[in-house]
């Protein structure tokens, strides 16, 4: 498959990355300056890429969880196309819920990595403005939902694992995809998933909102990238319902507990996935790498377990999580 285009060198600014910005933007003008002359600046330059790793490490083990929502909503972050391009060695799209259409917003495949098959489902958020808007930013309607499943089904029928990538900020609220019925879609995608006779592994590469999430995210494994958050609701729209106040967004999101550490401590998921110094929108590729091996360690481990006991381990894992430890 063709490889994902080559990322800018530099991304978009947020706030907490100025300083690291001009810690690079200086040792690119050393860099220039010492091909074009006969200056010897090897020392000065090593001295500033050794401060420069210190100093990224030392942000990044100090975000607040506010930082990390935004982190996760980077626009250079690798979204579920760029996993398709760099991850896969051949994936085959599946359109259509056979009832109303095609929703963009929701991709599925059949997908080969290395001697692993098996269903790709995935948020699809677009990168261009264009495609943004026909993907509603990664909102998925009711016949999304239904895409999913049925392919789901379709995956169980061929005995493949199912694999997800969760990236939404919700599903779409639109007056439209409540007529054609939203809630009950995700619902029927939440209680199906249970029953699904195959390995799911879930994986959270972005931001995994309310049940726009949970409509794909009923699985046997749930792994969640270091700097993503999986939360009942994205932290404005709390600060909205508790303080009728978008600007408490940053109280809204550090008492949601939306981070992979909070998460992984309550028992809600398996792992934090560790992303490449500086987050996932500095090194698209080292982010894939980690979770396509991630994927193969489950998979591997899944496809050991008989049917019956991993929809009851499955059924059980659920069902624990939101009881007091030690209860």
């Amino acid at each position: 498959m063709s490889e994902a285009a080559p990322r800018s060198p530099v991304p978009d600014a947020l706030a907490f990355e100025r300083p690291l910005l001009e810690l690079e933007q200086k040792i690119k003008e050393l860099r220039s300056l010492a091909s074009g002359t006969h200056l010897e600046l090897a020392e000065e330059i090593t001295s500033l890429e050794d401060r420069l790793r210190r100093q990224t490490a030392e942000v990044y083990s100090q975000l607040s969880p506010w930082e990390r929502v935004n982190v996760a909503r980077h626009a250079e972050r690798p979204l579920t196309s760029d996993y398709v391009q760099m991850m896969l060695d051949d994936f085959v799209e599946l359109h259509g819920d056979r009832v109303f259409g095609d929703d963009r917003a929701i991709l599925t495949g059949l997908a080969t990595m290395g001697s692993q098959r098996f269903l790709l489902v995935g948020h699809r958020k677009g990168k261009t403005v264009k495609d943004r808007l026909a993907c509603n930013f990664g909102c998925a309607h009711p016949e999304g939902y239904r895409k999913a499943l049925q392919k789901m089904r379709l995956a169980e029928k061929l005995k493949l694992p199912i694999v997800t990538f969760i990236n939404t900020p919700g599903a779409y609220p639109g007056i439209g995809a409540e007529e054609r019925g939203q809630a009950a879609a995700i619902a029927r995608n939440i209680m199906e998933m249970f029953e699904i006779k195959v390995p799911i592994v879930c994986i959270v590469i972005g931001e995994g909102g309310s049940g726009g999430a949970l409509g794909i995210g009923v699985g046997d494994r749930i792994g969640v990238l270091e700097n993503a958050y999986y939360s009942v609701i994205s932290p404005e729209g709390c600060a909205a319902i508790l303080w009728k106040n978008g600007d408490k967004a940053p109280e809204a999101a550090e008492a949601l507990k939306l981070t992979g550490k909070d998460l992984l401590r309550l028992g809600l998921i398996d792992k934090v996935i560790d992303e490449p110094l500086g987050g996932a929108h500095r090194d698209a590729r080292g982010t894939v790498d980690r979770v396509k091996a991630q994927i193969v360690e489950w998979l591997t481990e899944l496809g050991q377990v008989p049917v019956e006991q991993l929809l009851e381990q499955r059924y059980v894992k659920f069902r624990g999580m939101g009881v007091p430890l030690g209860a």
